[in-house]
């Protein structure tokens, strides 16, 4: 199972590959929104701003999150962890069921991108 600092590890890789992003992709990223990550197997939400492809403010608090953001990701820290180290992919993880992403119809659009 990973721990919370290895989880905050791969949202803070995730962080820099949005920051890095060129053309189609960094354009996908360039919103500006609030964002949630609960790891369900950690009981810890991490909550943030996704804003000009970079994330900002990451915080952690403890249980799901206490506010609904403009995007919500859930998964379980092990899945975090492969998913930015590039072992898992983010559209069969999300179809089967494994990655819960919840967020507005033109969010999602803009995101497909990304994922």
């Amino acid at each position: 199972m990973a721990t919370l600092e290895q989880c905050r590890g791969a949202l803070e890789k995730l962080a820099e590959n949005l920051a890095g992003a060129n053309g189609d992709l960094r354009s996908a990223a360039a919103l500006d929104r609030s964002v949630s990550c609960w790891i369900t197997d950690l009981d810890t939400t991490f909550v943030g701003r996704l804003v000009d492809s970079r994330i900002e403010d990451v915080t952690a608090e403890p249980g799901p999150p206490a506010e609904r953001a403009q995007i919500r990701l859930s998964m379980t820290g092990d899945d975090l962890v492969a998913l930015v180290d590039g072992e898992l992919h983010f559209a069969r993880a999300w179809g089967s069921g494994r990655i819960k992403l919840e967020a507005g119809l033109r969010d999602l659009i803009r995101l497909r991108k990304l994922l």
